[in-house]
């Protein structure tokens, strides 16, 4: 329990430093405009969502969604993922291979 309890708190300090950089950067009253790093989770998940039971690796749902396969670009949506397992979304049933939480 006191592990789950430092987890949220470090979440929970990283969504409080998130919001103080998007405030920041962003004007008052303005859309902002979708990101890169916004577009690439909803890929993420919606790939996730359309093959609930289909667990993956990084490398194979960049293929599935025809992005980079170069090292650089799967470490970071392995980190992505790590992200989305933290979160609740993502479950990981072996090493390296990540599926969605039922």
């Amino acid at each position: 329990m006191t592990a789950t309890l430092a987890e949220t708190e470090a979440r929970l300090a990283d969504l409080d430093t998130t919001q103080k950089v998007i405030a920041e950067l962003a004007p008052a009253g303005a859309e902002p405009e979708p990101s890169e790093m916004n577009t690439a989770y909803q890929a993420i998940v919606n790939t996730f969502n359309q093959h609930p039971d289909q667990a993956f690796r990084a490398r194979e749902l960049h293929e599935l969604l025809g992005m980079p396969t170069h090292e650089a670009a799967v470490n970071i949506t392995r980190s992505r993922l790590g992200r989305l397992v933290r979160q609740g979304f993502l479950t990981q049933p072996g090493r390296g291979r990540y599926q969605k939480r039922t």
